[in-house]
């Protein structure tokens, strides 16, 4: 072996006919059995070829490889595996010139079928599987840095080479879920030898080479095999494998794979919800781990697609029931509803969380997007069209969006008020605060909660309380800046009506209370100069008039959670301001409460079983806070307390007139009359009525 190396690197020309020569003996071997030789014969072409890196070394090649593919193709284990490690010795090795004839397309073949080898004995299939690996592993690094071999990117060969890495990494998931050893006998120390860490690690370095133009190629592939093998439900399998990739490209093609995923939720727009879910789910991981890089240019893509999957979630549920025939079962419809609300949830989780993972001037504009999409009465809403789900589907979609929103908002912090509630956005959200549905209107104050908490006071003032000492929660506050004094101006008499309006909703809980008790600390802590301070005040003497004069006839539990909301929220203002006789006038209203009303406090009316009077005593003047004595104790300098004497009446808008009396049956009806320009007769009286609908509840 030596004089025959020494000889071929002193004469270079002859190593065409040496390797002819061996190649032709090595032929006769194989067919004659005789492996001893072929193994000598193989190694005098591996060290020939590690020896001679010259010019002339190019036919030498095609020699050596006509070898390689001859071992493979017998049907001898040994001699597929001695094949391959020679293949893997040549695949190392760098040539100083491209090859402009070579092409691998029968290794990519030959190696894929070895890779799913289902040889009878498991430490023969062990050691094949695990040669065709490092051999496609040798014809990805010999071909990804030859520009001439950029053919190995092209569809055919990743249709074989990418389901063989994933059929052996898959494999090694399946033994785990059976409680069998990951790794096969004969594995190596480190787990070389075994075929789902030797797959999932060449699956890395093929992914980690991908270029810009090869991406869809390499996940297109991918996605066909999770589809062929039903490995969306569950979806463990597709989880990890998204993680493997998005940890292995390069960061600025992350928006490729997530586009991907978003058009192959599209094509399953139809499959089971589980499957639905799955797809989701794996996109929540692959934005999860993109959100932290750069999302490129798919940010509303991402948004609109996935809202567009919920609205047709809702559908399919809400559709169920009338397609079923009389004999399906109700369980099966229960199932069917409660997958399809897996998919939803999937959906709103994603959305909240890639949302919440943008920069603040990405997600201002993704929360503009989401509340263009929330069905409004008066507001053009042509991709989520409420005519045709009617109005327990326009509500679901309505609260999902919602919650969608929350996420997204959590977390923002914006400079100024009037940037992060523009008229656009904060119309219609408070379109949907006058709604009759005591859930969509908690989910408005959230969202409300979520944008004006810019120093995260909240969770200091959660639940509606008489707080003895505010001064202990040690809250956070900054002077209001000039813009949202200006923003108060312009949009705070908005702010109070809808608090107005809020309150005095029949189908109001407690949480309804707790969250506008909030909402109006919130506003104090961070929008309140003198001026907006009194019109806080007012507000709140407005609203206790308002259950004094009864006009509407609210139920008893309101007109009582209103006065609590009330006392709460004079105390912790009188303190905030730490006006001395301010305070010492709600205290003293409050000790009265306590000793003789005690359900016009907080404590008591939202207490289980609390006992409620028959009605309110409105001459005993001690138990309500008075205009008279709060104006003198505002009397000093600061404030303008003559501002008290007016009493505030909210204006009344057209918001009004479209929104608030209507229920939201009504609203879809006259989008349909206002449609088709049909007559009104479409309006059914009996929904006009409050108390005619909350029957039909």
């Amino acid at each position: 072996m030596e004089k025959l190396t020494f000889y071929a690197v002193s004469a270079p020309e002859k190593l065409d006919r040496i390797g002819a020569y061996l190649a032709e003996r090595l032929s006769r071997d194989v067919v004659r059995h005789r492996y001893g030789y072929v193994v000598i014969a193989m190694e005098a072409l591996d060290q020939l070829l590690m020896a001679c890196h010259s010019q002339s070394i190019k036919p030498f090649v095609e020699s050596f490889l006509h070898m390689v593919a001859k071992l493979l193709e017998s049907r001898e284990p040994d001699l597929q595996v001695l094949g391959t490690n020679s293949f893997v010795k040549f695949a190392n090795i760098e040539e100083d010139t491209p090859s402009y004839h070579r092409r691998y397309d029968f290794f990519v073949s030959q190696f894929s079928a070895m890779c799913h080898s289902t040889h009878e004995d498991p430490e023969t299939r062990s050691r094949i599987r695990v040669a065709g690996i490092k051999g496609l592993q040798g014809v990805v690094r010999k071909t990804v840095n030859d520009e001439l071999q950029a053919i190995i990117w092209e569809p055919q060969h990743m249709d074989k080479l990418i389901p063989s890495m994933l059929f052996n990494m898959q494999d090694s998931e399946d033994l785990d879920r059976a409680g069998h050893p990951s790794t096969p006998s004969g594995a190596g120390p480190e787990g070389e030898e075994n075929p789902a860490a030797l797959a999932e690690s060449c699956f890395r370095e093929l992914l980690g080479r991908a270029a810009y133009g090869n991406m869809n190629n390499a996940v297109r592939p991918i996605l066909v095999h999770l589809d062929n093998h039903h490995l969306w439900d569950p979806n463990e399998f597709a989880v990890s494998c998204f993680k493997i990739i998005m940890y292995s490209i390069q960061a600025q093609h992350s928006h490729h794979v997530i586009q991907q995923v978003l058009n192959h939720l599209d094509t399953h727009n139809k499959n089971t919800p589980r499957v639905r879910a799955g797809i989701v789910q794996v996109l929540l991981e692959t934005v999860a781990i993109a959100a932290k890089g750069s999302v490129g240019p798919t940010v509303l893509e991402v948004f609109n697609t996935l809202l567009k999957h919920l609205r047709m979630s809702v559908d399919f549920e809400l559709a169920e029931p009338s397609r079923r025939n009389s004999s399906t079962s109700v369980s099966s419809s229960r199932v069917k509803e409660s997958e399809e609300r897996i998919v939803q949830n999937a959906i709103i989780q994603t959305i909240g969380f890639f949302g919440g993972n943008l920069p603040d001037y990405q997600r201002a504009e993704v929360m503009m997007f989401i509340m263009g999409k929330v069905p409004v009465f008066g507001t053009p809403c042509h991709t989520l069209d409420t005519v045709k789900i009617g109005h327990q589907g326009t509500k679901r979609i309505q609260a999902m969006l919602l919650s969608s929103l929350i996420m997204v908002t959590s977390g923002f912090k914006s400079k100024s008020m009037a940037a992060a509630l523009p008229p656009l956005f904060l119309d219609p959200l408070f379109s949907i605060s006058l709604m009759e549905d005591s859930e969509l209107r908690q989910l408005v104050l959230e969202i409300l909660h979520n944008i004006l908490d810019r120093h995260d006071n909240r969770a200091k003032l959660r639940g509606i309380r008489i707080i003895p000492n505010v001064a202990a929660l040690k809250i956070k506050r900054e002077k209001i800046s000039k813009q949202d004094v200006t923003f108060m101006k312009k949009h705070g008499q908005q702010l109070y009506r809808h608090i107005y309006l809020g309150c005095k909703e029949e189908d109001n809980v407690h949480k309804n209370f707790e969250l506008l008790f909030t909402t109006l600390a919130i506003l104090t802590i961070e929008l309140a100069n003198e001026e907006v301070v009194i019109d806080l005040i007012r507000l709140a003497v407005a609203l206790q008039e308002m259950v004094l004069a009864n006009e509407e006839n609210m139920p008893m539990f309101i007109r009582c959670g209103i006065m609590a909301l009330v006392a709460a929220y004079l105390n912790f203002l009188s303190q905030m301001i730490a006006n001395p006789p301010f305070c010492q006038h709600v205290s003293k209203v409050i000790e009265l409460r306590n000793m003789d009303a005690p359900h016009l406090l907080p404590e008591h009316i939202f207490r289980d079983k609390c006992p409620l009077p028959d009605s309110l005593d409105k001459d005993d003047r001690l138990l309500y806070f008075q205009t008279s004595d709060m104006a003198e104790c505002l009397a000093g300098p600061g404030y303008n307390a003559e501002r008290l004497s007016v009493p505030y009446v909210p204006q009344v808008t057209d918001e009004d007139r479209l929104s608030r009396r209507k229920s939201f049956v009504d609203t879809v009806s006259l989008q349909v009359d206002i449609m088709s320009n049909s007559l009104p007769d479409k309006i059914r009286p009996d929904w006009r009525s409050r108390r005619g609908r909350r029957g039909v509840r």
